[in-house]
């Protein structure tokens, strides 16, 4: 792959994973977590290629 592409995934990436932790952070600290366990799911999906991915797992709250 070339640089420009390696350049703009990590840039998405980054972005992604950046903004995510902060819509979550701000979640549980809206919530009643007290130990609580929640399921998470992220989906990044490229329409024109028909490519979806998906990643799940499991977030303990304080």
């Amino acid at each position: 792959m070339s640089n420009d592409f390696n350049m703009s995934m990590r840039k998405f990436l980054k972005q992604v994973g950046v903004t995510s932790q902060q819509a979550i952070e701000e979640a549980l600290r809206n919530a009643d977590t007290d130990g609580k366990s929640y399921s998470v799911k992220a989906v990044v999906t490229i329409e024109d290629l028909g490519m979806t991915h998906e990643v799940t797992g499991t977030l303990k709250g304080d």
